[in-house]
């Protein structure tokens, strides 16, 4: 009985390897596309077609937006900051970061250009 103990484990100890590795195998790939996606602030082109100030939002006629996989189109975004709303002016072409925050895509950061 002790020998076929030791086979079992033997047995059971083999298998498992396998699975560590290919666990070990998924975390590395899960990593890796992890580090190739684009940060939530990722810098999109845009334009600016009008300010909102009393309402806290603005149209941007902008570029794809990778980190919400959007393409290009116009649309009205918030903006985290009142601020960002006296940086710019319809027909202003500006690098700009969306996030979803509660529900809402807003602007959380803006780069007039030049």
């Amino acid at each position: 009985m002790n020998k076929l103990s030791r086979l079992l484990t033997i047995l059971a100890m083999t298998a498992a390897i396998p699975m560590a590795a290919h666990a070990i195998g998924s975390a590395q790939a899960k990593e890796s596309a992890a580090a190739q996606k684009p940060a939530a602030g990722a810098m999109a082109d845009g334009e600016v077609k009008k300010i909102d100030k009393d309402a806290g939002k603005m149209t941007i006629k902008h570029g794809p937006l990778v980190n919400l996989d959007m393409p290009p189109m116009t649309m009205v975004f918030r903006v985290k900051d009142a601020a960002m709303l006296d940086q710019v002016k319809p027909g202003d072409q500006i690098k700009f970061s969306v996030e979803k925050i509660n529900g809402a895509l807003t602007v959380t950061a803006l780069q007039a250009g030049k």
